[in-house]
C-alpha cells in the first residue's frame, strides 16, 4: 500500500480578509508541483468566509464540485436557476458540465461560515449542468461509515459523475471503523475534520490527511472523539 501524508500546517494559505482559505492542493496563487492532485481529486479547500461576504458569479465547466458546510450556512445561486442555502449537515454537489456561472456567499450577516469545497475531475465531459443537495442525519455516521455521495444513483445518496464515493464518519475515542474500497483501483483520501485518528500506523490530527493507494480496505481508530471525511477516487485519468 502506498501512502501520502499532508499535514494541516503544510497546506497553502490565502488570507483576503473576508476569506481565509487553506488549500490542500495547488490552487490560485498557491502552487506546489508535488501537490497538484490525488488521483482525480483536484481541489480540497477549507474556507472561512466572513458574514455577508462571498464569491461573486464566476464560471466553471467539466468539474464535479462538492460543498460541505462545517459551521454556518452558505447561499448558492447559479445560471441554471438554482438558488439555495446549504447548512451544516447538508452536502451539495454541482456538475459544472458544459459550463455555468455560480456564486457562493455567507448566508449570515453575523456569523462566519466554514465549509469544504472539493473538486473531482468528471467521468463524462460536457454533460448538462446539474445541481443537487441533501441533508444527512449525523446519527447515521456514529461509529459508522455514512456514504453521502456515490457513483450509483440512489434516493439515499447524492450522485456524482465519476467512479467516486464520499463518506462521513464520527468515531468515539477507542472505537474503530473499517472502510472497504468500492471500486478496484480506486485510492482513498482521509481528511480529519476534527479530533485524532490512527490508520496504517500513522497518527493524524485535526485537518491532517492521508492518501492511500493500492488497498482493498483500511481500519481507522479514533485516538479521541473525531470526525472524518473519506474521499474515494480513481487514481488514473
Amino acid at each position: 500500500m502506498k501512502k501520502t501524508i499532508h499535514r494541516s500546517d503544510s497546506r497553502g494559505l490565502a488570507d483576503h480578509g473576508w476569506l481565509k482559505s487553506r488549500h490542500t492542493f495547488s490552487f490560485a496563487d498557491y502552487y506546489d508541483p508535488q501537490r497538484n492532485r490525488f488521483g482525480l481529486l483536484r481541489v480540497l479547500n477549507d474556507d472561512i468566509v466572513e458574514p455577508g461576504k462571498g464569491f461573486g458569479s464566476h464560471p466553471h465547466d467539466n468539474m464535479e464540485i462538492v460543498s460541505i458546510p462545517l459551521k454556518g450556512a452558505l447561499a448558492h445561486k447559479d445560471s441554471e436557476g438554482n438558488e439555495h442555502v446549504i447548512n451544516s449537515g447538508d452536502v451539495q454537489i454541482m456538475s459544472a458540465g458544459s459550463g455555468l456561472y455560480h456564486s457562493e456567499y455567507n448566508a449570515s450577516k453575523t456569523e462566519p461560515v466554514n465549509f469544504l469545497q472539493i473538486w473531482v475531475f468528471p467521468k463524462a465531459k460536457d454533460i448538462t449542468p446539474r445541481y443537487d443537495q441533501r441533508t444527512f442525519n449525523a446519527k447515521d455516521r456514529d461509529n459508522l461509515v455514512q456514504t453521502v455521495i456515490s457513483s450509483e444513483k440512489s434516493e439515499k445518496k447524492l450522485w456524482i459523475n465519476q467512479d467516486a464515493y464520499f463518506s462521513l464518519c464520527s468515531i468515539e475515542k477507542g472505537k474503530k471503523v473499517r472502510y472497504k474500497i468500492n471500486k478496484n483501483g480506486n485510492g482513498l483520501y482521509i481528511f480529519v475534520i476534527e479530533g485524532t485518528v490512527k490508520t496504517d500506523g500513522e497518527i493524524l490530527n485535526r485537518r491532517d490527511a492521508i492518501g492511500l493507494e493500492e488497498l482493498e480496505n483500511i481500519e481507522i481508530t479514533a485516538e479521541g472523539n473525531c470526525e472524518i471525511l473519506l474521499i474515494e477516487v480513481p487514481m488514473v485519468i
